[in-house]
């Protein structure tokens, strides 16, 4: 008899028991004992039998057998561990059950006992058959789903080669026996055939996974269990169903042959990789009915375009019947249909056209932005979409942009409008060749693409009209040079009578003369100088003259034009130094850059030369020039030079000989920059001239002047003290204490002094003489060579200019300016207030 092999270690076991007998140490309860029938001989990994645990102890954790030739179960079956020769009728053994939690042990004793082979008696009239061994092993076995019977249905007979030496008995369990749906098969207890009680779905059941069992009566299992599977085979009784009832797809009235339209599909619940399940589509109907559009795929069901003749203007929509049949499509197979709905889409197959070849239209002259002509056209695709809307495009005619053509949206027409004036004397006639076409591309070929573009001939008639005198060009120009004697004439401004094309009978008058330097005649238009022009007073300087003239006919229309005047340049203004006085720090520099401009145009420009003027020996021998560039030059001086301010007169003569000559003063200053030099001394060599007289004397009146506002109102503040009528010899006397002490001086012409004790101090060499009488000082600035302040000085006596002056300085010629004395006499104010406060 072959069995299931089960091997389970029998040195944990033997482990397990140990440990189970040193943990319980009272006395083990005894169950029922239990009897087994076995062959004299059994090999190694037979069973023996089952035993019910649970009756003994429900909760037992460790089982055991006490003899090493026997293994127990968790289920209770019993198998022999080695082989087992019965040499005597009987032997025994126990089983321990033990239950750590409660710590409860219990133990069954096992009888094993010969067999006592039972067989049956052979009916005589049955004949002896030699039967071949057989094996306990799954059979093959299957059943025809909706079986018409007759039922129960004889299925197979399941037999054990334990029968050969014992009484067997079978039984089976599984779904279809003891599992929904219950009672479907039974076996015979005795001779093992196997039935079937009624009809089965294979689509609900395809399988039955049933387990048979073989046992004595005694409930030895003589085999392990076998598993028998039972297999429902298909029946072609379910009809192929498509996924929805009605299809919806969408294809491009310019699609192509094979494009695809869309796919069906449809499902079959007989059993998958049959005939029964093989589908196949087709179209039974199309309506519209003829030519045949579509086609399907017999394996797939994919749709597709399957002849050239989609028009939407003709059939938008198309309803196609499809059937789908099992059995690949045999005359008897199951069938079942479904309905396609196909809208056929918009394409721009149909090309915009012109309900007729010509058009004309008219328009005045001078008319613009008016709407003259409405183009209707034709368009057989959707309306109001892309492949319907309409472009209009002016092909030829339009080279001036006079029109303009654009698409009314609510009917589609082409809307030519003027949006510049016409002139009927150039053109009576206009020819426009308008082209149309649609927002979206053509989708024919290329060749019929490039003929999408329809075509006409737009005639436009300009109708004349009386109109005004014409400022054409309206900007006219002419040149006169600058300089020009009063009265010159040249060429005016011209209008003209669109009309004879003439400018007789029209009258001129200027509008806008910016600086009145032109008259105009009112019969010619030609203009007179009235003042000389001067190029340099415009602005800007290099721009033309513009004069706005008006142009008036018989009937009084006018037209309104400019007429720029280029002033020619003259070499009238010489280059002009720009510097006036320069600071060197000697010997940190070494020398000092001047430069010139010219106000004359370029050409009478740049580049200039620079020069020393006259120079006498000493300024020759001091200074040098050089250039740098067009517009500059440097000034350099000899090593030996002393500090003192200089004057050095300077020529620069631009290309076209106009020249200039200026004396540059030059102060030669010990410092580390210009802004650290104060005025320094004249040298005995400098004169000044008139004017810079006057302009120290006019510097000295406003000082006084502002002097005099102060001092009044410090007047004021000390109970009406008097002043002098001579402001030149008034003082302001400022308190640098809360307490009396020390007054400081201010004279009316700028200067500071002390008065200590009544004696007078005066400024004298470089700065001057003061004149103390009375409280009353008079300071002149005179040229002083190298006296001081000390040579000049005297307590209690009075110094007058003659006293100071050292004889040989002429008074005229050693006055400063007014910014040179103020200058100088800044920073030494300010000492003489430091020492009246520390005095």
């Amino acid at each position: 008899m072959a069995t299931a092999e089960l091997r389970i270690p029998l040195r944990g076991a033997l482990c397990r028991l140990l440990l189970t007998v040193a943990v319980f140490s009272f006395a083990c309860e005894a169950c029922e004992k239990v009897t087994f029938n076995i062959p004299s001989k059994l090999e190694a990994d037979k069973i023996v039998g089952r035993v019910n645990l649970k009756d003994c102890l429900r909760s037992a954790d460790l089982i055991q057998s006490r003899d090493p030739d026997f293994r127990v179960l968790d289920d209770g079956s019993v198998y022999t561990a080695s082989t087992v020769v019965l040499s005597d009728e009987k032997r025994s053994f126990t089983i321990w059950l033990s239950d750590t939690k409660t710590q409860t042990q219990k133990e069954i004793k096992v009888l094993l006992e010969h067999e006592k082979k039972v067989l049956r008696k052979r009916d005589t009239k049955e004949p002896v058959l030699r039967r071949s061994k057989r094996r306990w092993a799954p059979i093959p076995c299957s059943m025809q789903e909706n079986s018409l019977g007759p039922f129960p249905l004889f299925l197979q007979q399941v037999q054990s080669d334990a029968a050969q030496n014992y009484t067997i008995f079978y039984s089976i369990s599984g779904r279809g026996v003891d599992q929904e749906p219950l009672n479907l098969f039974f076996i015979e207890k005795d001779t093992g055939n196997l039935y079937c009680t009624r009809a089965v779905d294979r689509e609900e059941y395809d399988v039955f996974d049933l387990i048979a069992y073989a046992s004595t009566a005694d409930g030895y299992s003589a085999d392990l269990p076998l598993p028998l599977p039972i297999r429902v085979e298909d029946e072609n009784d379910n009809h192929p169903i498509f996924t929805e009832a009605i299809y919806n797809f969408e294809v491009p009235e310019s699609s192509r042959v094979g494009t695809t339209v869309g796919v069906v599909c449809a499902t079959d619940r007989d059993e998958p990789d049959t005939m029964h399940t093989r589908l196949k589509y087709s179209i039974l109907e199309q309506s519209p009915g003829s030519p045949g559009i579509f086609a399907v795929h017999p394996s797939t069901g994919v749709i597709t375009v399957a002849a050239p003749y989609l028009d939407r203007e003709t059939v938008d929509k198309y309803s196609l019947v499809m059937k789908v049949q099992d059995m690949d499509g045999q005359f008897f197979g199951l069938m079942s249909t479904s309905t396609c709905m196909i809208t056929v889409k918009d394409s721009n197959d149909n090309a915009p056209t012109f309900k007729q070849n010509t058009y004309e239209a008219s328009v005045e002259e001078n008319a613009y932005n008016v709407e003259i002509l409405r183009i209707p056209i034709e368009d057989k695709d959707l309306i109001n979409t892309a492949n319907w809307r309409a472009n209009f495009t002016i092909l030829k005619g339009n080279e001036n942009g006079h029109f303009k053509i654009s698409t009314d949206k609510e009917t589609n027409e082409g809307v030519l409008c003027v949006v510049k004036p016409l002139n009927y004397e150039e053109n009576h006639q206009v020819t426009l060749e308008i082209g149309v076409s649609n927002e979206a591309l053509f989708t024919r070929d290329v060749a019929l693409r490039m003929a999408a573009m329809n075509r006409a001939l737009v005639t436009v008639h300009v109708r004349d009209q009386d109109e005004g005198p014409e400022c054409s060009p309206a900007t006219q120009y002419v040149q006169i040079k600058e300089n020009s004697a009063v009265g010159s004439k040249v060429n005016g401004y011209k209008a003209y009578d669109p009309e004879t094309r003439s400018s007789n009978g029209l009258r001129y008058k200027k509008l806008h003369d910016p600086k009145g330097w032109i008259t105009i005649d009112e019969i010619l238009g030609s203009i007179a100088t009235s003042k000389v022009l001067d190029r340099e007073a415009m602005t800007p300087r290099n721009d033309l003259y513009n004069i706005t003239v008006l142009a008036i006919d018989q009937d009084g229309r006018s037209c309104t034009g400019t007429l720029a005047v280029n002033v020619e340049d003259v070499n009238d203004n010489p280059p002009e130094i720009l510097q006036s006085y320069i600071t060197v720090c000697k010997p940190k520099m070494k020398y000092a850059d001047i430069s010139a401009v010219d106000p004359d145009d370029p050409v009478h420009g740049a580049p200039f030369y620079f020069s020393l003027a006259n120079p006498s020996p000493e300024t020759n021998r001091i200074w040098t020039l050089t250039k740098v560039n067009d517009t500059a030059a440097r000034l350099s001086y000899q090593k030996n030079a002393e500090f003192q301010e200089y004057s050095v007169p300077i020529t620069v003569k631009d290309r076209g000989g106009q020249s200039r000559t200026k004396t540059l003063r030059v102060n030669l200053c010990d410092c580390t920059h210009p802004s650290q030099c104060p005025a320094a001394p004249r040298s005995a060599g400098v004169v000044l001239g008139k004017w810079a007289i006057l302009a120290i004397l006019l510097g000295i009146a406003l000082l006084f002047s502002v002097l005099l506002t102060l001092v009044c109102g410090i007047v004021g503040a000390k109970k009406k003290r008097g002043f002098p009528e001579d402001l030149a010899q008034q003082n302001l006397i400022i308190s640098n204490t809360e307490a009396p002490g020390d007054d400081k001086v201010c004279s009316g012409n700028g200067f500071m002094t002390q008065t200590v004790n009544n004696s007078g101090q005066g400024f004298c060499g470089t700065m001057g003489s003061g004149v103390k009488n009375g409280g009353q000082e008079t300071i002149e600035m005179v040229k002083g060579g190298h006296q001081t302040l000390e040579s000049c000085r005297g307590a209690g006596h009075l110094h007058t200019l003659d006293s100071c002056r050292g004889g040989h300085v002429d008074v005229d010629n050693c006055r400063y300016t007014y910014s040179e004395w103020h200058s100088f006499t800044q920073p030494r104010l300010g000492e003489d207030s430091i020492r009246g406060h520390t005095g």
